[in-house]
Parts: structure tokens; sequence; C-alpha cells
């Protein structure tokens, strides 16, 4: 089966106008899906690089700002978009808040529950709505998911995995091994894994983490074990190796497959009454085709712009609540991630 494509309004809101605040390749795709992929306007962006800004500007036919408080000035701004490193996150999105504007965060949403909780207390008490940009949950696939669970497609959720990994060579310098920008595996690649399981079961209780920590005192590979009620869970991520970035869910009656990767699923597959020896009855949506993988940014753009035309000050999908809950999840696997025995936070140069 073939679902309906991303243009065809699944989700209807007003033509917000947007800044992007950071200057990197996921500013770009984010920036370039919002012109192409929807009816939102992209009035200008701001960052510290004069010459990456002028460039990402240039290309995506917007303002350069260099001052953050020019863009948080311009009236023609709604909603701001924050593409920084993780550290970063929070004090930013308070400061966008405190200014006016709704929010649209990079994953992770901050570095810690927190900061998560600042957020979100700052949006409630503004009835402003802030998100944090995990555009899984807002591709058309995940539709898909969302009422096959609903229906308990599969029976009893009994189990859930999911990986996220590629091989990043060793770089002291580079943000994601950099304890000072909250480098790590688990902020830049778990938080993926880890918010599809809650996405299926509800926010997990966190079992354990056993991991490889590199050389500047950050975790290079995670398998973060969960648990809730009577599910149990693993989310794997680790910039050691590609990994098949998959997802399954299984169930007393069936399975859910999520084909990789699993962040932006070509497809999902649902089998029930099948088992060991036997194949059972098998069903399979395709996702809607795209030039670029990264053109499904638009759909968390085009749910915001939804929900802040609904009045909302958070997702009805991916609540805040449910959002500063996962942050603590990463938050508790980074600092007990077992290393020869030996917890990450005793160890020394840990982030943590």
């Amino acid at each position: 089966m073939t679902m309906s494509g991303i243009a065809e309004g699944r989700w209807r809101g007003p033509s917000l106008g947007w800044g992007i605040v950071g200057a990197g390749g996921i500013a770009r795709r984010f920036g370039t899906a919002l012109r192409s992929q929807t009816a939102r306007r992209l009035v200008g962006v701001s960052g510290r690089d004069p010459a990456r800004l002028a460039s990402l500007a240039h290309d995506l036919e917007c303002s350069s700002l260099t001052s953050l408080d020019a863009l948080l000035e311009d009236d023609a701004v709604d909603v701001v978009y924050i593409a920084v490193p993780h550290h970063a996150h929070a004090a930013l999105a308070v400061r966008v808040l405190q200014a006016g504007k709704h929010v649209l965060v990079e994953k992770p949403f901050a570095t810690t529950e927190a900061d998560a909780a600042a957020i979100a207390d700052e949006s409630r008490a503004r009835g402003l709505l802030a998100m944090e940009a995990m555009w899984t949950r807002y591709q058309p696939i995940a539709d898909v998911l969302r009422d096959l669970l609903e229906r308990s497609a599969i029976g009893d959720v009994i189990e859930v995995s999911a990986d996220f990994g590629f091989h990043l060579p060793f770089d002291a310098s580079h943000r994601l091994f950099d304890p000072a920008v909250a480098g790590g595996i688990i902020l830049d690649a778990g938080v993926y894994p880890v918010s599809f399981i809650s996405s299926v079961i509800g926010v997990p209780e966190l079992v354990g983490t056993a991991g490889t920590i590199a050389s500047t005192g950050v975790e290079d590979t995670a398998s973060i074990h969960l648990r809730r009620e009577s599910v149990v869970a693993t989310a794997f991520c680790t910039s050691r190796a590609p990994t098949p970035v998959r997802a399954t869910i299984i169930g007393t009656q069936g399975t859910i497959e999520l084909a990789p990767p699993f962040i932006a699923s070509p497809s999902i597959s649902l089998r029930t009454g099948g088992g060991w020896g036997s194949p059972g009855e098998a069903e399979q949506w395709q996702a809607p085709r795209t030039e670029s993988v990264y053109d499904l940014l638009g759909c968390e753009a085009d749910a915001l712009a939804a929900f802040v035309g609904q009045g909302l000050t958070e997702s009805p999908i991916h609540t805040l609540n449910e959002t500063v809950a996962i942050v603590g999840v990463l938050e508790r696997a980074r600092a007990t991630i077992l290393f020869d025995g030996e917890a990450a936070a005793d160890r020394e140069g840990s982030p943590t």
C-alpha cells in the first residue's frame, strides 16, 4: 500500500515566518526542506561564523544576521529553529521564548532533565509553543505506526528494539567527542532509538547501560536497556560502525518492522500469525517518494504550524512531559554507563 504524498496537506496551519539559529549541516537541510516542501516563510538565519552564515543565507535566499537580537526583534519572525551544538540548546530556547517567539529545538531538546523542564516551563508560562525537532514523529510512516499500535494489530507489545550508528573516525576536536559541548553518542544518536521506544510504549525506565568510552571521556558506543511495566526494550547507538538503523516491535500476535533507516523509513511492515516454521500473513505500507530523505524535515515544520494554529503550547504527539522525561533517561544513561564495570560518572574526564 502507498500512503498519500507529503505535499497533500497532512498538516494545515498558518504560513509562519521562520528564523534559524546556526549555520551547520542540519540548519541547511532544514532550511532547504522548509523552502521546498512547505508553505512556510524563511525570514533569516543567524550565527557566529560570518562566512558560513553568508553562504547559507545566499543558498536559502534569506537575510543573514550575525546578531541573534536582530533576528529575535524582527516582527516577521514567528518561530525560531535552534540548530546549534547540544550544550547551547536550553539557554537559546528560553531566550527565544522570552522574545515572544515559538521555538523548535533540534534534538536533543536539552542535555539535562532540569534544563529541558526549564524550556517547558517558559513555554507554558508565556503561552508559546516549544517542540523538539524529532522529525520521526511527524513523517507519514509515523501515522501508520500510531494506527497499528492504537488498534493493537500485534496484540500486546512485549519487546522493542532500535539502533542508530555510523562510523566517525576519532577526532578530539570534533563536537561529538568534545565533553565541553556535551559530546557523546547517546545525546547525538541515542536520542533517536530511545524516543522511538517511548513513542511505542511510553516513557521507559532505565534499567542499565553498557558501552565504551573514547579517550576524551565521552561514550562512543552504548547499549541502553529499558523497561516499562512488562515491556523490555533496547536502544543501541555507536559512532564506531554503521548499523542497520532498524526498528522492530514484537507483540503477542505479530511483529511490526520499520525498514532501515527507521528515522526516515521507506516502508513499514506488519506480520501476524507467524512464528517458528510459519511465515504468517504480511502487509506493507510504502512511504511517499522524496528526492532526499531530508525533505521529510518539512513535516515537523508543518506540524508545528498546525499546532500553533490550534493555539497549542506543545505537540500532542510528542508532549513536553514526554520530551523532558526522555532527556532524563538519556542523562541517566550517560551518567551510569558501565565500561569494565565502572560507571562513566566515576571516570576521569567524564562529561557527566
